[in-house]
């Protein structure tokens, strides 16, 4: 198995956790290293892990990375049922959706001659 390095550009130092966005919440989790690379998710070493954080107006939760609880003491119980629902989500391997119904076109074939898009019909001069 080979090392993990940090996702941050030029940096070569091994990773350590694993930051995932949810989107759909405005929430940044920062946890211990994920067992696979995932993509949308960036490794991170210890420096860039500590520095990390959200963009504005979202919130980031800091998960323990060694099994120490987190610096910021957020041991509410909202806090980690969300924590629990990103990591389900996030280790979950989504059903592709269903196609989309192709759109109706006319029974009428095309008028000749019509404009109809950007190709043309050139006649031979055979």
């Amino acid at each position: 198995m080979s090392v993990r390095r940090c996702s941050r550009t030029a940096c070569v130092a091994p990773a350590i956790a694993t930051l995932t966005y949810v989107y759909a919440d405005s929430t940044a989790v920062l946890g211990p290293l994920a067992l696979a690379a995932e993509p949308g998710s960036y490794d991170l070493c210890s420096v860039h892990a500590g520095r990390t954080s959200a963009p504005m107006g979202w919130e980031i939760i800091r998960l323990p990375l060694d099994g120490r609880a987190p610096e910021p003491p957020q041991a509410s119980d909202d806090l980690m049922a969300l924590a629990d629902a990103v990591r389900a989500i996030g280790l979950r391997h989504d059903e592709p959706a269903p196609p989309a119904a192709a759109p109706a076109r006319d029974a009428e074939p095309p008028v000749p001659g019509g404009r109809g898009g950007h190709l043309r019909l050139v006649q031979s001069n055979d």
